[in-house]
């Protein structure tokens, strides 16, 4: 059944007597990320109202997460993807069952072609990220960390459209912990919270230049812009380069893949980033993906040398 409860390890270099590195293993999720949590919720509460048909337009991770829990509930579902998903992506949501559909260049035109699929009554749309189910979805997430750790106090956790960090706050607030810290990480060239947060109020970038695409939301949810005002929080903003070196390292730890978009917040720990200055116990949420296999993380490797040898 979906979600299922995962692990949350103690890392087995990081830590020190002074500051323990914990890893919430939410890439070991049936769908390799913790979409399945938020996706999952908002396809059974569907079903709830009557629905049998689900349209998630997505990169991947979501739509995959959407397709295996409509198959799991016995609904069908159509999933929209822009022409830059990888084919392994396509093909892995295509095995679903789901019907598979490619339109637009951009994730907002895929959307788009979404939206308009969602005219009739048993049809439920399913956002990558902008839901309050999908919020509360991901919060259990932290009602398992909570019973594992309760003395954690501060967690780390990657920002693409912000669902994964609003699935946190719903959680630590309904556990009484606003007084863990939140650490809030993104790549350059996909910083569409930063430029929330400067701005006091979700902005639309110009564009997504990083590798890590799925943190590629040109703006971000409001609500935990504004929710994250009453927690102690920091905006992380790396390169490129620092999200590879997480994949990278996380893979020779814990012999587990993950995309860029979560080797940026497993960064913050190998790099000992000061936003963890004076804690004591840190949980990073491992987010997964499905869109990395060792070749693609060889042709991002390959990229990287390229551009600091240029």
């Amino acid at each position: 059944m979906f979600p299922v409860r995962t692990p949350l390890l103690l890392h087995p270099f990081l830590s020190t007597p002074e500051r323990r590195i914990w890893l919430k293993l939410e890439n070991l999720q049936p769908s390799g990320s913790f979409k399945m949590r938020g996706l999952g919720a908002l396809c059974a509460d569907a079903k709830a109202r009557g629905k049998t048909h689900i349209v998630a337009p997505s990169g991947g991770n979501a739509g995959y997460s959407a397709a295996l829990a409509a198959r799991a509930l016995g609904m069908s579902a159509e999933v929209v993807v822009p022409t830059t998903t990888p084919p392994a992506t396509r093909e892995l949501i295509a095995r679903t069952g789901a019907t598979l559909t490619v339109h637009g260049d951009v994730w907002e035109e895929s959307n788009q072609y979404a939206l308009d699929l969602c005219a009739a009554a048993h049809v439920q749309y399913a956002p990558a990220f902008d839901h309050p189910v999908i919020w509360q979805g991901n919060s259990t997430m932290i009602d398992e960390i909570v019973a594992d750790l309760p003395q954690m106090d501060v967690i780390v956790v990657s920002v693409g459209g912000g669902g994964l960090l609003a699935g946190a706050l719903t959680g630590l607030a309904r556990h009484d912990r606003l007084d863990c810290r939140v650490v809030a990480c993104e790549t350059q060239g996909a910083a569409s919270f930063r430029a929330a947060l400067d701005a006091g109020r979700p902005v639309r970038i110009d564009a997504i230049t990083s590798m890590a695409k799925s943190l590629g939301a040109l703006q971000v949810a409001r609500w935990p812009v504004e929710a994250i005002r009453r927690f102690p929080h920091v905006s992380v903003v790396l390169p490129d380069s620092a999200a590879l070196m997480g994949v990278v390292r996380f893979a020779d730890d814990l012999r587990q893949l993950v995309e860029p978009a979560c080797g940026v917040a497993l960064a913050t720990a190998y790099l000992d980033h000061p936003s963890l200055a004076g804690a004591r116990d840190v949980v990073v949420v491992v987010c997964g993906g499905v869109s990395v296999s060792a070749r693609q993380l060889l042709v991002w490797q390959q990229g990287e040398e390229a551009r600091h040898s240029a």
